[in-house]
């Protein structure tokens, strides 16, 4: 029993659930260099979106977009633990959205002062033509 507690006691704070993401509340990632969406990441989501027939909203022009928010929880010693994608009713583009920001963040966050890990907030946003 004091070997669950000591483990419970030094486990992170993953207190965020996925329905309960206060998504306002959550600060900006730090990013370094702000990450590009190239152009094979947005043909890849847009191949995606049409072959799962994910709802997309409607565009007003020849550019399709699609939006992917994350929340991305961040060690103390500033690398990525962890990153839940916001549904968009889209499985394969939102778990490819949250691999990139993975990604994205590794070697390319700013230093905290915070030695907690902490949750921080991104988004990806995916455009092509219709």
């Amino acid at each position: 029993m004091i070997a669950i507690a000591l483990l419970l006691a030094t486990a992170p704070p993953l207190t965020l659930q996925v329905g309960s993401i206060d998504w306002a509340a959550l600060p900006a990632l730090p990013y370094r260099a702000q990450p590009a969406v190239t152009t094979s990441m947005s043909q890849f989501a847009a191949r995606e979106a049409r072959a799962r027939r994910c709802p997309l909203p409607i565009a007003r022009g020849p550019t399709q977009r699609l939006t992917v928010e994350l929340a991305v929880l961040v060690t103390g010693e500033g690398d990525v633990r962890t990153v839940i994608p916001r549904a968009i009713q889209c499985a394969t583009v939102e778990q490819y959205a949250a691999g990139l920001a993975a990604g994205f963040a590794r070697n390319n966050l700013l230093p905290r002062s915070a030695a907690a890990d902490q949750w921080y907030k991104t988004s990806l946003t995916f455009s092509w033509r219709k």
